[in-house]
C-alpha cells in the first residue's frame, strides 16, 4: 500500500469515528511517528501534507533536522531526560511527556533563555501499569498548581498510553478516563486556560480514542510503517 493510500485510509477511519460520535474530524490531528523510518521517508511524509512529526530519540532526529531544514512541526513523544532538555528547545514545539517537577522547571528555564514557549501535555498513567510512564491521575491537579507560575510552559492537555490489547474496545476505559480527568481539572479551574487537548490513541486503537475525545493521535506503524520490516512506496 502506498503512503497516500495509508493516509487516505487513516483519514477515512477518523471521519467515520467522528461521525459515530457527532464530532468534527477537523478537531482531530495526526502526529506521524517517524522514529523508525529514514530521512527520505520522513521527507515523503512531509511532502504528502503530514506536517506534524513525532520523534523520541535525539540521535535519530538530529540528522533529519539537518536534512529537512525548518520543515515540519516536531513533537517529542517519548520519555525526556532532564539533561537532554537543552537539545530540544527551539526544535520541538510540543512535548507529550511532561511528567515531573524537575523536568518542568528545566524546560521553563531553557525555554526562557531562548525566549520561547513549550506546548506541553502532562503524561498520565491512567492504566496504572508499572511499565508505563506518567503520573497517577490523583497527582495531576497538584502538579498543575505547582507549575502554574512557569511562564515558558503552556500546558494544553493530557497524554496517556493505553495497554496494547487484542481487542481495541478494551482500551476504551483508559481513554474515557483521561477525558473525564481533563474535564474534572477544567471544572476545578486549576489552569489559567482550560485544558483543551487529549493526546491518546496509536495505530492499534486510534478509532476508540477518537470516539472518546482524542484531539491528537500518534500514528507510526499503521501510517508510515517500519521500513526495515514493511517498506512502502510514495
Amino acid at each position: 500500500m502506498s503512503l497516500q493510500e495509508r493516509i487516505n485510509e487513516v483519514q477515512l477511519r477518523i471521519d467515520q469515528a467522528c461521525e459515530r460520535t457527532g464530532r468534527n474530524s477537523e478537531d482531530v490531528h495526526v502526529v506521524a511517528v517517524t522514529k523508525y523510518v529514514s530521512i527520505e521517508a520522513t521527507k515523503q511524509v512531509l511532502d504528502h501534507g503530514l506536517h506534524h512529526i513525532g520523534e523520541n530519540r535525539l540521535q535519530v532526529v538530529k540528522p533529519k533536522w539537518e536534512a529537512l531544514g525548518d520543515r515540519g512541526v516536531w513533537h517529542f513523544i517519548g520519555h525526556l531526560q532532564t539533561n537532554k532538555v537543552k537539545d530540544i528547545i527551539g526544535k520541538f514545539t510540543y512535548i507529550h511527556s511532561l511528567d515531573r517537577i524537575s523536568l518542568a522547571q528545566e524546560l521553563d528555564k531553557k525555554a526562557a533563555q531562548g525566549n520561547s514557549v513549550i506546548q506541553a501535555f502532562v503524561q498520565v498513567n491512567i492504566s496504572g501499569e508499572q511499565t508505563k510512564m506518567g503520573m497517577s491521575p490523583d497527582q495531576v491537579a497538584g502538579f498543575l498548581s505547582e507549575i502554574k507560575d512557569l511562564k515558558h510552559i503552556h500546558v494544553i492537555g493530557l497524554m496517556t498510553m493505553a495497554p496494547f490489547e487484542g481487542d481495541p474496545e478494551d482500551t476504551r476505559p483508559i481513554f474515557r478516563g483521561l477525558r473525564e480527568l481533563r474535564d474534572e481539572l477544567n471544572t476545578m479551574a486549576v489552569t489559567e486556560q482550560p485544558l483543551e487537548h487529549l493526546s491518546m490513541g496509536m495505530s492499534n486503537d486510534f478509532e476508540v480514542a477518537v470516539e472518546e475525545g482524542a484531539t491528537w493521535l500518534r500514528l507510526g506503524t499503521l501510517l508510515v510503517g517500519k521500513e526495515e520490516e514493511e517498506g512502502w512506496e510514495s
